[in-house]
């Protein structure tokens, strides 16, 4: 009978993704600080993005890179953010000299988007130290415009944004910043911070919070900032590590949400006069489902529950839940991870990368979460937890029940920052993440490998639009087809320190037509298309009228 009951036993789900770094990119390696991680700037890891920076559709991948203190305290540069070109087949290869960035102080992460109105993706690159500014010269290289740009600061800035705040037409940068770090000023492990009894790096609680950043695009090359005029500071600012950017309240303007370490969250609503008011506590999205202020890293933003607003998948500290805020018809969010299986599962782990996609492309949307503890201490006896740990996928049954399932291998590893796109473009979401002092990986979906291509359709839409902010950065597009309807948000911020292209993705399993496509563009015009052919890459321009 034992056997029987072997033989006949359930066979654990496939991955969802393959591991295929070695055959698409390659060794490619970041830095951040020593092994020890003695100090709290050398744990949050770099920064990524995935856009079509040479115009070809294929998506090009930017890799942001760190330092070492040793490095640091003595003035010499960071290591370099990395830009290598994709082949349209999902192969990467180092971007020629013309597109060489220098470094920096110590890179984290990035933020994309068309600064200048000209067509083309521009970079910036969020550091410990003031950000800096790439133009894409027509898909020919990059030219740094940092000390011409205004982008001001010396505070340690980790995600950024892209928005048109203003609706003016260009696109604004919000910087989420983190903390006060001055190196030989704060104590090194042993120096009276501690976890579980272990001693460990310090920080970030009993250091200095910074003020996040909003910085208005004048239409000259040039950047103000403007956080004091917006209103866009908080009396006690929190540690900011992960944003997106969202239209919460469905008034047509762009809001902002901020997960911050350690403190409450920041909503950043948006008051449509230049102006900007805080609400994530009034909104329920500032805490978990208990009041308590969460260490939030990671931020995926989508309508999950289909009901036309958008979302917010939040990753926390080991210990902690990650939090699934939905928004509801009051324009309150209610956290709901236990409820719907994202909660229990989640608690051993301290999540990063993470995003809302429909990864089987099946109509509904999923989730992943790429994990690693901040501290290598979690290694010793009776932690409850360890430093490299797995990385999950949360499949969705279309009925806002979520079941773990794994990533890729399996193998526990560090992980930090993540970024979702079709890198093949067979039309399954592929991602890349970021390893703490290892390899860049590079994780492939093989859904339209292993399942009937008819049940596995699919639609992605780019925009154009008339004005300066020509990748249509806060469009809505809504798509309905047999069987289901989504609305999607066109944004460029990815959550934890990185970046995604401005395109939208809908699986639509087996539908092989979208029955109606409607735009909601950034200028307030409205622009419909029925009976749209799927299986491809869209894109929309603006109509005149």
């Amino acid at each position: 009978m034992l056997f029987h009951l072997q033989d006949t036993a359930p066979k654990p789900p496939e991955p969802l993704f393959v591991e295929r770094a070695a055959e698409t990119l390659g060794s490619v390696l970041t830095t951040c600080g020593t092994r020890a991680k003695d100090y709290i700037l050398e744990v949050d890891g770099g920064g990524l993005a995935l856009a079509d920076f040479d115009g070809d559709a294929a998506l090009d991948l930017v890799v942001v890179d760190g330092s070492t203190i040793e490095r640091a305290s003595k003035g010499e540069p960071g290591f370099p953010p990395r830009l290598f070109l994709n082949d349209g087949h999902g192969k990467f290869r180092p971007a020629g000299e013309t597109w060489t960035m220098t470094g920096g102080r110590w890179g984290m992460g990035c933020a994309v988007g068309d600064v200048d109105g000209d067509g083309w993706l521009d970079l910036a690159v969020t550091q410990w130290g003031p950000t800096r500014l790439f133009l894409n010269q027509k898909g020919q290289g990059f030219v740094e415009a940092t000390a011409t740009a205004g982008l001001v600061g010396d505070s340690w800035g980790t995600s950024a944004a892209f928005l048109d705040y203003d609706r003016d037409g260009r696109l604004d940068l919000a910087v989420v910043n983190y903390l006060e770090f001055v190196i030989g000023k704060i104590p090194p492990p042993g120096g009276g911070c501690s976890w579980k009894g272990v001693p460990v790096m310090c920080g970030p609680e009993g250091l200095v919070g910074q003020q996040d950043q909003l910085f208005r695009n004048l239409g000259d090359g040039k950047f103000a900032d403007v956080s004091a005029a917006a209103k866009f500071q908080m009396e006690q600012p929190g540690y900011g590590l992960g944003a997106t950017t969202l239209d919460y309240d469905g008034d047509g303007d762009v809001d902002l949400f901020v997960g911050n370490d350690s403190t409450p969250n920041n909503l950043w609503e948006n008051q449509g006069d230049g102006t900007f008011r805080e609400v994530a506590f009034l909104r329920g999205c500032g805490h978990d489902s208990n009041g308590r202020e969460q260490a939030s890293m990671g931020i995926g933003c989508a309508d999950v529950d289909g009901d036309g607003r958008e979302d917010l998948m939040v990753t926390t500290f080991s210990g902690e839940n990650n939090s699934l805020f939905l928004s509801k018809r009051d324009k309150l969010f209610r956290e709901s991870s236990f409820s719907v299986g994202l909660g229990g599962p989640s608690m051993p782990f301290l999540g990063w990368g993470t995003a809302l996609a429909d990864l089987d492309l099946d109509g509904d949307l999923d989730s992943f979460v790429f994990n690693g503890h901040v501290y290598p201490q979690a290694d010793n006896p009776g932690t409850d937890t360890t430093y490299a740990q797995v990385d999950q996928v949360y499949e969705n049954n279309g009925k806002l029940k979520f079941t773990m399932r794994p990533l890729s291998d399996g193998k526990p590893r560090v992980s930090r920052a993540s970024t979702i796109g079709d890198l093949d473009g067979d039309g399954d979401l592929d991602l890349v993440a970021i390893q703490l002092d290892g390899e860049v990986r590079v994780l492939v979906n093989t859904t339209r490998e292993r399942a009937p291509k008819e049940q596995t359709h699919w639609l992605a839409v780019e925009l154009r639009a008339k004005d300066a902010n020509r990748f249509a950065l806060g469009a809505e597009v809504l798509a309905e087809w047999e069987g289901g309807r989504r609305g999607a948000e066109v944004r460029t911020s990815g959550g934890y320190q990185a970046a995604i292209q401005p395109r939208v993705h809908f699986g639509l399993g087996s539908a092989g037509l979208v029955k109606r496509l409607v735009v909601r563009w950034p200028s307030g015009k409205e622009q419909s298309l029925s009976d749209v052919a799927v299986d491809r890459l869209l894109v929309i321009e603006e109509a005149l009228q």
